[in-house]
């Protein structure tokens, strides 16, 4: 089982192994890139002749009470079904926040999508669709 998610993790769906990142399973489809620091991941992957996109928009899933390691992974797998869902393979924990309002503790899960691909401009939805990351290694 993967180590428990903090802020700068990354997480990729299929990419670490054919990029040479080294990555242990998380969730289904997705793999925790061992590597912290999201630079030495941007660099690993530009010299693969590859890019890595940070996307803009803030992706945050909300549940209520402290951040326990279970409820931190149900609210990542939520996001994760955000960002699969847009056809993004790649994303980068920004925040694990608690607050509390009127007394009762809430913990916010943020992050931000990542994309890999060859090209220099980000694809639009249906060419990310039909990329996979077996066919991309051929």
């Amino acid at each position: 089982m993967a180590e428990a998610v903090a802020v700068g993790t990354i997480l990729m769906s299929g990419w670490p192994q054919l990029l040479g990142l080294e990555s242990e399973s998380y969730s289904g489809k997705w793999s925790v890139v061992k590597i912290l620091d999201a630079f030495a991941v941007d660099r690993k992957i530009r010299v693969a002749g590859w890019n890595l996109f940070f996307i803009a928009s803030e992706v945050k899933s909300i549940f209520i009470g402290g951040p326990g390691e279970a409820k931190v992974r149900r609210a990542l797998s939520r996001i994760l079904d955000k960002v699969g869902a847009r056809r993004f393979n790649g994303l980068e924990v920004t925040g694990i926040v608690t607050k509390h309002f009127l007394g009762v503790p809430y913990t916010t899960v943020s992050a931000h999508s990542r994309h890999v691909q060859q090209g220099c401009y980000l694809d639009d939805f249906e060419a990310r669709q039909s990329l996979r990351p077996d066919e991309a290694a051929r």
